[in-house]
């Protein structure tokens, strides 16, 4: 079994992260879903919320995710996701008005959303 798995998240519009890392916790359709080298493969439909990459220099990567997919194979981990905002690029203040708004507006999705980018700040 390998040390590490290659990680490669792509946004619609951009290559968001890529590297090395040895942990990967993802939100799918199936629940909460831990991938480290030498997982079996798989295919699996993102749902709404965090991933947390253990990096292979022992840092640690968030990023708040909104739909896609992962996939892995041959220690290669794939997570195409229709959005996807790293944790430090998140303006927390925007995601509390727009927590807000959706609350009062009654839009689940959209109260979804911010909840997901708020909690993924506050693991920075």
């Amino acid at each position: 079994m390998a040390a590490e798995l290659h990680v490669a998240l792509v946004a619609a519009d951009r290559e968001v992260w890529s590297g090395e890392a040895t942990l990967v916790v993802a939100r799918t359709t199936s629940g909460d879903i831990g991938v480290m080298p030498g997982h079996q493969p798989l295919l699996g439909v993102l749902e709404s919320g965090p991933v947390t990459i253990r990096t292979s220099d022992g840092g640690t990567v968030v990023v708040a995710v909104h739909g896609g997919f992962i996939s892995f194979a041959d220690n290669k981990l794939s997570l195409l996701a229709e959005v996807a905002e790293l944790a430090d690029e998140i303006d927390v203040q925007g995601a509390q008005r727009e927590l807000e708004r959706a609350k009062a507006e009654g839009d689940a999705a959209a109260e979804r959303r911010a909840d997901v980018r708020l909690r993924t700040a506050g693991a920075r």
